[in-house]
């Protein structure tokens, strides 16, 4: 797998307000440690990092502005700045980051290094922001990595008394994308690997 020289990380909600346990029961623990590797390997080579922020409008929600819960954890906060390429954040209230501020789309094709049409995901949740910024990519027409091993989710509830659990909701996103060619769906040594110089 090659990865294109200004392909763009886009960091998708990895904040504190996630670490509350009204969530309830997380998948991938090693999620976090992923994402810290793909974003040290995006600043080390110069490539574009961008930092997806949500600003819950919901009252009471922990990743309400204001909140403890809004602020990035603590190692990607550490890591903001810190590359050589270029780098933005985007706040957004709703599922995908290409309905945020700045506008995502406009900021990945006005690069001066020329348009960005390979873009990475990771970050939290899986099946919510992660997976609704990975399909309005590839409609948009990006090529969509999706490093499955370096993002999140939570069991959830749905319609009928059904439930899902992470795990289940993780591979129902992993087939969604990947079978309806939205995103390629990879691991993170994958990409670390069509990193690699």
């Amino acid at each position: 797998m090659e990865i294109e020289e200004n392909a763009a990380l886009i960091v998708v909600d990895v904040q504190k307000g996630f670490e509350s346990g009204s969530w309830g029961r997380r998948d991938n623990p090693e999620a976090e440690g992923n994402v810290a590797a793909l974003i040290d390997r995006w600043q080390e080579t110069g490539r574009p990092v961008v930092f997806v922020r949500h600003d819950s409008s919901v009252a009471g929600s922990p990743l309400a502005p204001g909140s403890g819960g809004n602020a990035f954890k603590d190692f990607v906060e550490e890591r903001r700045g810190r590359g050589t390429g270029p780098e933005v954040l985007v706040t957004k209230t709703v599922n995908s980051a290409f309905y945020g501020e700045p506008d995502l789309d406009a900021w990945l094709k006005g690069a001066a290094d020329g348009r960005r049409g390979q873009i990475v995901i990771v970050g939290i949740q899986t099946n919510m922001c992660n997976e609704t910024t990975a399909r309005m990519g590839g409609n948009l027409g990006y090529d969509v990595l999706f490093p499955l091993d370096a993002m999140h989710t939570f069991d959830l509830a749905g319609p009928f008394g059904w439930t899902l659990t992470a795990e289940e909701l993780t591979r129902a996103t992993a087939v969604s994308l990947h079978g309806g060619r939205f995103a390629r769906v990879v691991t993170t040594e994958d990409v670390l690997k069509g990193t690699a110089s």
